[in-house]
């Protein structure tokens, strides 16, 4: 063993483990992976115990595409002040609180609601809740960039996902416990109070000096290097060869996308409770998901990215039939464990290729912008389809509707075939070079 190697690896995490940025992320993680589930999964278990219909159910998951959309007005953050806080706080930290103030006034809103008496109030307070996350994610993730040098940047990531992933256990099983305890009111309003968990965490930040763009550019300029430049770019190095990588990225986490919206209702529909589902689908299926991801991630580094998702892409579209077998085998414990347990490893593991190779597309003049536009188009085919979903399992009941999702992935491993054949992509075969910290850092 290199002993300096490992002298300079402990010195390095003390180092790490002294910088206060470090633990402010945890917290802004937190705050960030606090609300989506609770316009997403939770919100779906919520509607589903009020006996509203799937199909609704699946219609209120738009709400979702403020998160794939946010890059719309992520300019304005960029480039404007808020009134008065901005001088207080800095123009990062001035957003961010006002983010973390409009997620838990929204949730405040919700706890007051009735989806039996007024769908349309709780649509509103979801896309406030939705609008207002989006935002403190484009914040956040400026702060981040703004606040640390390049060689800190996967440390602050793995602290953010930490953050992120206590949320969603927070956001998942913690509301449905309260829910099933106290009813959903107190659920979400409880939700709300810990957003005052990224509201510390953002008072207590240093200020992050922000970067005006040039003086003088035209609305035409911008717009050019903020989207032409960066697709051009993808055309000339990728040639013909984009329109199949596009597909690829367009159609891989289609089946987790559709089928997740689906996947309370049907927990519910199987009379499984609140609180079994919190217990194996919020907490322990949470870190069955991470485990996943660190396996991805090993894998990326030791048989290549696109021999990475090929298995990925088999394995998360494959776990569907596992709903499916759900679906027809009725309340089943067990059953539903193992179900979780293979849909949030699989998908975890094709979720960190994914990322990897939509990081190893982009160029080093690009990278922000290029990867934005790539995780965009990701996420937003699955939105589109996945509001159809309640429509699906009201016309062809569950056990079809997930054999269908399932089937999504045959066109996927298709694509993985076809890109090993592409010349340009032979070298992202070979991406067991790539730093772990590195891949983390640009995704």
């Amino acid at each position: 063993m290199n002993v300096g190697w490992l002298e300079g690896t402990k010195r390095t995490l003390r180092d790490v483990a002294r910088d206060r940025r470090m633990a402010l992320m945890l917290l802004l993680g937190f705050g960030a992976g606090l609300p989506i589930l609770l316009v997403f999964a939770t919100l779906s278990a919520w509607l589903r115990t009020a006996g509203i219909e799937r199909s609704s159910i699946g219609l209120l998951s738009y709400v979702s595409l403020a998160y794939t959309l946010k890059f719309l007005w992520a300019p304005v953050i960029d480039r404007f002040d808020l009134p008065v806080l901005a001088r207080l706080l800095g123009r990062r930290r001035a957003w961010m609180l006002a983010a973390q103030l409009g997620v838990a006034a929204g949730m405040i809103a919700m706890s007051f609601g009735d989806p039996s008496r007024s769908l349309g109030y709780m649509v509103v307070c979801a896309l406030v809740i939705a609008f207002a996350s989006a935002t403190q994610d484009i914040v956040v993730d400026g702060w981040r960039i703004d606040s640390a040098p390049a060689e800190r940047q996967g440390m602050m990531l793995a602290a953010y996902q930490l953050g992120y992933s206590l949320a969603r256990i927070c956001a998942g099983a913690g509301a449905l416990y309260l829910a099933d305890a106290f009813g959903w009111t107190p659920a979400y309003a409880t939700m709300a109070a810990l957003m005052l968990i990224a509201v510390a965490g953002c008072l207590a930040a240093p200020k992050a000096a922000a970067v005006d763009p040039p003086a003088g550019r035209g609305w035409r300029v911008a717009a050019r290097e903020a989207v032409v430049d960066p697709f051009s770019d993808l055309m000339r190095r990728k040639g013909l060869g984009l329109v199949l990588i596009l597909l690829l990225i367009m159609l891989y986490r289609l089946p987790d996308i559709v089928s997740g919206i689906m996947a309370n209702p049907l927990y519910i529909d199987m009379k499984f409770t609140l609180s079994e589902i919190a217990t194996v689908s919020k907490v322990y299926g949470v870190w069955i998901g991470i485990a996943g991801a660190f396996a991805g991630g090993i894998a990326v580094s030791r048989i290549g990215l696109t021999a990475s998702l090929l298995v990925g892409g088999i394995a998360a579209a494959a776990s569907n039939l596992m709903f499916a077998w759900l679906a027809l085998a009725g309340h089943d414990l067990p059953l539903l464990v193992a179900s979780i347990s293979i849909d949030n490893f699989a998908g975890a593991f094709a979720g960190t290729a994914l990322i990897a190779y939509m990081s190893s597309l982009t160029s080093p003049a690009f990278a922000a912008t290029q990867y934005a536009l790539l995780s965009s188009l990701y996420a937003l085919p699955g939105k589109f389809v996945g509001g159809l979903s309640g429509f699906a399992v009201e016309a062809m009941g569950y056990p079809a509707f997930f054999v269908a999702t399932a089937a999504i992935g045959l066109p996927v491993v298709g694509l993985c075939l076809a890109l090993r054949l592409l010349p340009q992509e032979r070298g992202t075969q070979e991406a067991a070079g790539l730093p772990a910290e590195e891949i983390a850092a640009r995704a």
